[in-house]
């Protein structure tokens, strides 16, 4: 009976075909078209982002922060990753060696796109889980993902063993029972951000997803586990970015992941920082950190959020 009521995962078939950029569609290398958008920098490009959004989100979520980016040089991609948005079987999960190989296989195309300028991967909340996977030796792909440097905003660094055995048993549980279940979250009594007017526009996103199925929570959880384990593994520039003020993400497995890195990574912590820091009512002070750490890795903020990471 639990065989029977199994989690869902969407299929994958790596190595299928070669990957490929298609207009304003990011071709995967089993076929699955994903939906991409392009922010280009308005006047000489001095870098290139690949932003990876958060769970139920989509990558219209980077529109203003990548605008924003393009005035001051630095050209944004981002794609609804499998599972979401209007990607190839939305609400169904799109499994974390799937979309990790996703990330890395778009990240040695833009190096191929723009020969001779760095390009950065950053993830948001669940994104961060899936760059670091992408990036690490988890993915067979890792070799070829040509990345200059990480930033991980608001890191969903929370699952396997980082989580509560409890909470844990539960997920698995409800995933092997009843996969098909969804929940909106509403009964948690957790705000996400204090910008009130985007997250008014968001619930109002067909192409947000509001109730989810237990086993993509499932998988999720599953996919921030793996990432918990391979963030000290990640052998590139790394910025982390976080809320005080984040209901949704817990500080101690960030901090804890931190602390088993061998090179301590830039860590900075914003007082009236929410979970979603790139869309809260003070984005703008994290858009132009992230601006000025790719410009100069080594250099301070400008916001002075930067704290001392162990």
């Amino acid at each position: 009976m639990l065989g029977a009521c199994a989690p869902t995962v969407q299929d994958f078939q790596p190595g299928l075909m070669a990957a490929k950029i298609q207009g304003d569609t990011f071709i995967s290398e089993d076929g699955k078209a994903l939906p991409l958008r392009i922010w280009p920098a308005r006047d000489r490009p001095r870098a290139v982002l690949l932003a990876l959004h958060g769970f139920n989100m989509y990558s219209n979520y980077f529109a203003e922060p990548a605008a924003w980016w393009a005035e001051r040089g630095i050209t944004t991609y981002a794609y609804d990753q499998r599972g979401f948005g209007a990607a190839p079987n939305a609400r169904v999960w799109g499994g974390a060696d799937a979309m990790a190989s996703d990330a890395g296989a778009l990240l040695a195309l833009l190096a191929k796109r723009h020969p001779g300028l760095p390009i950065y991967l950053l993830g948001d909340s669940m994104g961060a889980a899936v760059a670091v996977l992408a990036l690490s030796g988890t993915n067979t792909g890792a070799e070829q993902a040509k990345a200059a440097g990480v930033i991980l905003v608001a890191p969903g660094l929370w699952g396997g063993r980082s989580m509560h055995p409890m909470l844990r048993f539960g997920l698995w549980l409800s995933a092997h029972t009843m996969p098909w279940n969804t929940a909106n979250g509403s009964g948690l009594k957790r705000r996400a951000s204090d910008n009130i007017a985007m997250l008014r526009a968001l619930g109002g996103d067909k192409l947000v997803i509001r109730n989810t199925r237990i086993d993509a929570i499932y998988g999720v959880t599953q996919l921030m586990g793996q990432a918990f384990d391979a963030a000290p593994g990640l052998q590139r520039p790394t910025l982390i970015l976080y809320g005080e003020r984040d209901e949704i993400v817990p500080a101690e497995p960030i901090h804890e992941t931190i602390a088993r890195w061998p090179e301590a990574p830039k860590f900075a912590l914003y007082p009236e920082g929410w979970h979603m820091l790139l869309r809260d009512l003070q984005a703008e002070v994290v858009w132009r950190d992230i601006a000025a750490w790719i410009s100069h890795p080594a250099a301070a903020l400008p916001s002075g959020a930067q704290q001392t990471s162990r």
